[in-house]
């Protein structure tokens, strides 16, 4: 991963983009609302409490992207440039051929198939232009919308796997049939 600028990806009704700090309203919304985080466990010092640790998170994400750490895009609808979620590949694999995907959306989006359409660009964006082998999730155990989101997209469920980081979460990989 080595951007010269940060790639925006286009889909039929959505625009990703890079976040910047006048998203920090709705960068508070997606980590602070109580439906938006139901099986997030972050530790306390990872919790966006306020507008200013909203900026903080956005600097941090901006920079992770400019260390080629991770690439994180905010979720707008073509015609409004609020964003209404994000999505991301971080924790690379030390020779970049694993990523994990994270995502969230406001839940006035939920059923509309947004994050279906996001998720895939950036699953063929992780396979075409990254080379990824790999891409991986972990998602709480009750999640039933982002599980049932993983299989539809050819993930699969690795039983044997268990994130040591949170014993809440349950694996998900999907291969490039490509690699």
């Amino acid at each position: 991963m080595n951007f010269k600028s940060f790639p925006e990806i286009k889909t039929e009704r959505l625009l990703l983009r890079k976040i910047e700090a006048s998203d920090s309203d709705e960068i508070l919304f997606l980590r602070s609302d109580t439906s938006v985080n139901k099986f997030i466990e972050r530790p306390e010092n990872r919790k966006t409490k306020n507008k200013t640790d909203a900026v903080k998170f956005i600097y941090e994400i901006n920079e992770s992207f400019k260390k080629n750490k991770s690439i994180t895009w905010g979720i707008t609808l073509k015609n409004d440039s609020k964003i209404i979620g994000t999505i991301c590949l971080w924790n690379f694999s030390k020779i970049n051929k694993t990523a994990e995907i994270g995502y969230d959306l406001a839940p006035k989006y939920h059923g509309k198939g947004i994050m279906n359409e996001a998720l895939k660009m950036i699953i063929d964006f992780g396979f075409k232009e990254l080379k990824l082998y790999k891409i991986e999730a972990l998602t709480h155990v009750d999640n039933e919308n982002s599980r049932r989101l993983l299989e539809n997209n050819g993930f699969l469920f690795i039983k044997d796997r268990k994130d040591i980081d949170n014993e809440s979460n349950i694996i998900f990989e999907l291969e490039n049939a490509c690699s």
